[in-house]
């Protein structure tokens, strides 16, 4: 039989319960060997000053340099465009940024000219301190298709080779962070699941571009995939 004083101490611990968030509830995830952070596109085009600059893109970089510190795996990847690529809006007539075009491969928004080869603004961003990354992917370098995904190109059967590579290092589980959610990151994160790894996307450490109800359509889509969103904080 319970005394007063085990009664008010769980009373106590419910009011505590009560005030913590309940992402904070459950233990947090620790990487292991299996996992690997992937950092999509945190370049100068996307950041303060670039040609296609992401809102609060710069907030993302202490927060990945602070995760990263718990990855032994981690993969960087760039936009790496060609001169006068097809979704840059300049490469078609009459046609202006985030309007769209229909594609051999589907419909493309076309952007304004960024990450363009051997340019500044294709360049990584100089306060990213990742020293044990091991691998730089880059993508949107065919001239007549896009790439949004760090695994898979626009044409959805174009492959940059992640995906072997992860599992040839018997990588299970990555985790995505980086620019822009509802673009780069939510392609990465639907091929990662496609291609069976277990996906996490990290929100706070992500900043979205939002055209048309791009980012709401973005985490749906993820939901739906089983993609499962995370908080820095939810990282051991």
């Amino acid at each position: 039989m319970l005394d007063r004083r085990q009664v008010v101490a769980g009373l106590g611990t419910l009011a505590l319960a009560a005030l913590v968030p309940k992402h904070l509830w459950a233990a947090a995830i620790k990487p292991d060997d299996g996992s690997a952070l992937l950092v999509i596109d945190v370049q100068n085009c996307f950041l303060p000053g670039g040609s296609l600059a992401v809102k609060d893109g710069e907030q993302v970089v202490p927060v990945i340099n602070r995760i990263a510190k718990s990855f032994a795996n981690v993969v960087m990847t760039q936009d790496w465009h060609t001169p006068g690529h097809i979704s840059f809006a300049s490469t078609h007539f009459g046609k202006k940024p985030f309007e769209t075009v229909d594609l051999a491969y589907g419909k493309q928004v076309l952007w304004p000219d960024h990450c363009v080869q051997g340019t500044d603004g294709a360049s990584l961003s100089k306060e990213l301190a990742i020293p044990q990354a091991e691998l730089i992917i880059r993508k949107g370098f065919h001239k007549d298709v896009d790439s949004y995904s760090a695994f898979t190109e626009a044409d959805g059967k174009t492959t940059t080779g992640l995906a072997a590579y992860l599992k040839a290092r018997n990588v299970e589980r990555v985790f995505v962070a980086g620019l822009a959610t509802d673009f780069c990151v939510a392609w990465t994160a639907l091929d990662a699941r496609k291609a069976g790894f277990e996906t996490y996307v990290v929100e706070d450490a992500c900043r979205g571009i939002d055209t048309q109800g791009s980012l709401a359509k973005a985490w749906d889509d993820m939901a739906k995939a089983g993609v499962k969103r995370i908080q820095s904080s939810d990282i051991a």
